[in-house]
């Protein structure tokens, strides 16, 4: 394997990371903020009104995070200020 290739190879892994990691940021953030909202007492299933809350808080926060991310990944790909 070439370097060029390695390095292709190894770039592609550390995408694949980063992806997953924010996944995992994402559904811990999801249920941290959106359960303990919406779901004050847990019981051993949800009421309608928590299911609706649950997912509602859900939209709106994975439309928040994505509007964050096009916004910072803009960000990145602009690069650094030129003075």
């Amino acid at each position: 394997m070439s370097s060029e290739a390695a390095k292709t190879q190894l770039m592609d892994t550390v995408r694949q990371q980063a992806a997953m990691q924010n996944a995992r940021l994402l559904v811990e953030k999801l249920n941290e903020h959106c359960f303990e909202r919406c779901v004050p007492k847990p019981g051993s299933s949800l009421s309608s009104g928590e299911s609706t809350c649950y997912t509602a808080c859900m939209d709106k926060y994975m439309a928040s995070w994505n509007t964050v991310s096009r916004q910072y990944l803009s960000h990145v790909q602009k690069g650094p200020p030129k003075f």
